[in-house]
């Protein structure tokens, strides 16, 4: 992935300067910036694969960068967060983020969660859409429909009255996984397997803030939580 390239903020010099190695030497391309303020600025400069995010920065927080970026572009985001129980990291998946890395952390763990979220976004391939998700059948063209819900999995396009509705990669991951499987009840474990390519499991938060965020754009009643179980997309 050596044209990939990583905006990473941190305001701690020393894990920013050793990260910022670490990434380099996995071949990455690497702007790094010590502020909120500084990070948005390099982003919309550089426009970079994928941002690399600290919760707790100065000038702009992470979260609040975080939206602005979401207010702009699709581009990936992980959060960094100093602990796993921090309303911190549920925060930062409201605003957009797509995963989340809880320092202090290890640099394999790190680059294989950004590799994991490039080949969800379809990097690989050379675009930034989500590659197709296997199962189900399509209607005419390719188009799933679900009440006032059309899911065009060829175009990777969704509609809601015939008004297009605008989702991250993550989202259209997530949404086409429900598509092709409409009435069935999938496990967070199995969405976090599909979804977010963790075969080693995860955080579960992940999925939850996602469907919710899902759901207050296609609908809130369109996906079904399955208490003890997991969610369903309504047929």
């Amino acid at each position: 992935m050596a044209d990939t390239h990583v905006l990473f903020v941190e305001d701690d010099d020393v894990i920013r300067e050793a990260t910022q190695l670490a990434l380099e030497r996995d071949g990455f391309t690497v702007t790094a910036m010590p502020d909120g303020l500084s990070g948005l600025e390099a982003f919309r400069a550089h426009q970079p694969d994928i941002a690399l995010l600290d919760v707790m920065l100065p000038g702009m927080d992470g979260v609040s960068l975080c939206r602005r970026i979401r207010d702009e572009s699709t581009v990936p985001v992980i959060m960094l967060s100093a602990r796993a129980d921090s309303i911190d990291v549920v925060l930062g998946l409201e605003a957009g983020a797509d995963d989340y890395v809880t320092k202090p952390f290890d640099g394999s763990v790190l680059v294989a969660r950004i590799r994991a979220v490039l080949r969800r976004f379809g990097h690989a391939s050379g675009n930034g859409a989500p590659k197709p998700v296997e199962g189900g059948e399509g209607g005419e063209g390719g188009v799933l429909t679900f009440g006032e819900l059309e899911v065009d999995t060829e175009g990777m396009e969704v509609r809601k009255h015939g008004e297009p509705v605008a989702l991250t990669p993550t989202e259209m991951r997530l949404l086409l996984e429900f598509s092709h499987a409409p009435g069935t009840v999938l496990s967070r474990d199995k969405l976090l397997e599909r979804v977010w390519d963790y075969g080693w499991g995860g955080d579960t938060r992940v999925v939850d803030v996602h469907v919710q965020r899902l759901r207050a754009k296609i609908g809130q009643d369109r996906i079904e939580t399955v208490r003890g179980f997991g969610y369903k997309l309504k047929a």
